[in-house]
């Protein structure tokens, strides 16, 4: 690039390509990806030398229950739900005749020993119950029970997706400080970090900043994986925040986070005229009174701070920005201050594993999110072993992280155990220098330990769960965790977090007693949390835990919502679509366009559509699959989708093409309302969704202008007759008459109507069959 046209260097615009002689050929950066020609020049872009791109679209950032569906893959003996009939037995998938030819279809039992099978086009329609199956009774096929519950389920989210809304436009209708960063000062303050920023981070701080510049308060979750830089963003919404003349909330659950989380803005703050305060138990109380002055008098810009900073005596001068870190330790009294605290004040919450209920607005659209699921540089998963205590093997684990240099957490669930830990430890290692920590001890104590842990005088620091969050010790690489089946899933996943935040791999044994059942949700926690050992996996994790748990009421404290009736993937469809519906009502508050409506037209055209088992081997890497094909969007995700196929299990099967032949189809059936299509050797028949059409003017035209071979039955079914002999030639056919309805539908979209009675002359024509 520099070598072929350094003389071209300074023309942005092309115009030093004049200077050129005739016969060069050379090589400029431009903005362009296709070429040109002209009379003298003859420009190749990109494209045209490499051929277009097959780079998916990037999807709508609030789609993201892909990651609820990640959680969620099936396994057979699963309970899953059908959009139509209801909780039933998923028993695996099966390849079935249809039509004369061999279709995948996954077999689901439902009372009575009922069998459906649903062909694995239309597998969207299936969603997972959830995890906890015990006395989940089978719906009955065809049964009214299953749509009884359904109705209620239905009307109880649509009231609380009303108030949601309400809440959400009330706060979107208030006017709210509009922080824009001050030029130069603040690129200074950006280019202090230290690391690159990785790709999530950046577009995480642009939606923050661009929240804090729109004019209404911002409500932004910043979803991210342990030490992926989450604190990064809050440090630059709090720098803009406190040039603008506002004070800066800093809300955080434990002591020790507050001690850390002063030390770091106090480093990146240095030099410059902004005065940070630090307000907890590690106060003392003449200091801290001292503080609440200040804070009320504005002469403090950020405060960093426990529950103690929601105390009625903390008063603030001009309060800009709130900033969560790690809500889910927050109970419901505090939140309830919180909310009070952040009224019309722009709020920024942090969360490696946000709680169900806050991943449940999120996903829903009430609350915006961002993700940073990229992992720093050089950054190595943490191997996690999940097992039996064992002296020898934690000894080995102490030993091994001292002698390369590190030290080592070993948390125990309670106060109670440390004592009897410690002797052990004594036993174990005796050469090990320990240090204990809890959250019962004097403030000035728990920080002259942490603070000598910092620095190395410990090779080990026995604690309670105190270290959970966000606490940063990078020499720290190896944790041990006594009775590990005491702990939540998300609890244990903080902990691991503590460990590997540096360029070293780190180990993490969560032990458990000899001989001991476990109950099977801990057994189902300690699963989880050993299959989920790829960096990046927090939010993964949080979708287990909203399976595991439930996301609870929305709206109040109670921890046990409406996902027990029909399930977790439907019940969150369920809530997005009337989140989206309740705001199209709302009008006035422009938050949102209807949604469109979801249902799976029936396709049966006798190809053979599947996945071939010499093809993709793994069962559930197919069944993965079929779920990725089923949620196809448009034409450049297909051939996008076929090129990745290609690329990782060799050229195509017919069988493969077919499907997504079928599924290109299917998105026409939707776009024209065509609930399902039957097609043979000699034709097809269509019928239409709710024997309506968008277009019914268009359709009587389209009949009568091709009056020998398109026919409206009686029963309002469109039959197209040809002869299709050749299976490739009744895919090709059904796409054509699909993509002319399509055409029509899109034309008449403005109006839709009942079916017209069919012409007198097509009814003569029809066969008598036909007619009868």
């Amino acid at each position: 690039r520099e070598r072929g046209l350094s003389d071209l260097r300074p023309a942005a615009d092309g115009a030093a390509l004049e200077k050129l002689p005739r016969s060069a050929v050379g090589l400029a950066i431009l903005p362009l990806e296709q070429g040109f020609a002209t009379a003298s020049l003859v420009v190749l872009g990109e494209q045209d030398i490499l051929g277009d791109r097959l780079a998916r679209a990037p999807r709508r950032r609030r789609n993201l229950d892909d990651f609820i569906a990640e959680a969620a893959s099936l396994a057979a003996g699963d309970l899953v739900v059908h959009e139509e009939h209801g909780i039933g037995r998923y028993e695996g998938l099966e390849t079935i005749d249809v039509a004369g030819a061999p279709h995948d279809c996954l077999k689901v039992l439902y009372a009575g020993d009922d069998r459906l099978f649903v062909p694995v086009e239309n597998i969207e329609v299936l969603s997972r119950y959830g995890s906890e199956d015990a006395g989940v009774q089978l719906d009955r096929l065809g049964g009214a029970a299953w749509q009884g519950r359904k109705a209620r389920v239905k009307q109880r989210i649509r009231e609380i997706a009303g108030e949601l809304i309400r809440i959400a436009a009330e706060r979107q209708l208030r006017p709210g400080e509009t922080l824009a960063p001050p030029e130069g000062v603040y690129e200074e303050f950006a280019a202090r970090f230290p690391y690159p920023e990785t790709e999530d981070q950046l577009r995480a701080i642009e939606e923050t900043l661009a929240d804090m510049a729109s004019g209404r308060p911002m409500d932004r979750l910043v979803c991210g994986d342990v030490g992926f830089g989450k604190t990064e963003v809050a440090l630059r919404a709090a720098f803009i925040a406190a040039f603008a003349g506002g004070q800066v909330a800093v809300v955080v659950p434990t002591t020790l986070l507050a001690r850390q989380h002063f030390r770091s803005f106090s480093e990146r703050f240095a030099g410059l005229p902004v005065r940070i305060a630090q307000l907890s138990r590690l106060v003392a109380p003449k200091e801290a009174k001292q503080i609440k002055e200040d804070l009320a008098a504005g002469r403090i810009e950020i405060v960093i701070g426990t529950h103690a900073l929601l105390a009625k005596d903390v008063k603030f001068a001009h309060l800009g920005l709130v900033v969560v870190d790690e809500e889910q330790h927050f109970g419901v009294v505090q939140k309830e201050r919180l909310k009070q605290l952040k009224a019309d004040v722009h709020v920024l919450t942090l969360t490696a594993t946000p709680i169900p209920r806050t991943l449940q607005l999120a996903l829903s659209g009430v609350r915006e999110m961002s993700i940073i699921a990229t992992p720093p540089v050089d950054r190595l998963a943490v191997r996690t072993f999940v097992m039996p205590f064992d002296p020898v093997v934690v000894r080995e684990a102490i030993l091994r992280e001292r002698d390369r240099g590190g030290q080592v957490f070993y948390v125990a669930p309670r106060i109670a155990d440390l004592d009897e830990v410690a002797g052990e430890l004594r036993k174990i290692a005796p050469e090990i220098r320990v240090a204990t920590a809890h959250g019962r001890m004097p403030a000035a104590e728990l920080e002259a330990v942490m603070t000598a842990f910092d620095e190395r005088a410990y090779d080990l620091l026995l604690s309670t769960n105190i270290i959970e969050s966000g606490l940063d010790i990078p020499s720290a690489n190896t944790l041990i965790v006594h009775r590990a089946d005491m702990f939540g899933l998300a609890q244990l996943y903080q902990l691991r977090g503590r460990i590997g935040r540096s360029k070293l791999r780190a180990y993490a044994y969560l032990t458990l007693p000899e001989k001991k059942k476990l109950a099977p949700v801990a057994q189902r926690r300690l699963e989880v949390m050993q299959t989920l050992d790829t960096l990046g996996a927090g939010f993964q994790l949080a979708s287990h835990d909203l399976d595991i748990r439930g996301a609870g009421n929305l709206l109040g404290d109670e921890q046990s919502g409406h996902i027990r009736e029909v399930g977790i993937e439907l019940y969150q469809h369920m809530l997005e679509e009337a989140v989206a519906a309740a705001r199209t009502a709302g009008g006035a508050d422009g938050l949102g366009a209807p949604p469109p409506e979801e249902w799976s037209p029936q396709i049966t055209i006798g190809t053979p559509v599947l996945i071939p088992e010499d093809y993709v081997a793994d069962l559930s890497v197919r069944l993965g699959l079929y779920r990725r094909i089923a949620a196809l969007a448009d034409r450049r995700e297909s051939e996008a989708f076929a090129a990745e196929l290609i690329d990782r299990f060799g050229p195509l099967p017919p069988e493969v093409e077919n499907l997504l032949q079928i599924i290109a189809i299917k998105r026409a059936c939707r776009e024209a309302g065509v609930e399902r299509v039957e097609a043979g050797p000699k034709g097809a028949v269509i019928a239409l969704r709710g024997n309506r059409f968008a277009n019914p003017a268009g359709l009587v035209e389209l009949i009568q202008k091709h009056a020998g071979t398109l026919r409206l039955r009686p029963d309002q079914k469109l039959v197209y007759l040809r002869n299709w002999d050749d299976e490739a030639a009744r895919l090709k056919g059904v796409a054509g008459i699909m993509q002319t309805l399509v055409r029509l539908a899109r034309a008449g979209k403005s109006e839709v109507a009942p079916m017209p009675p069919p012409p007198a002359a097509a009814l003569r024509k029809a066969p008598a069959a036909q007619r009868a």
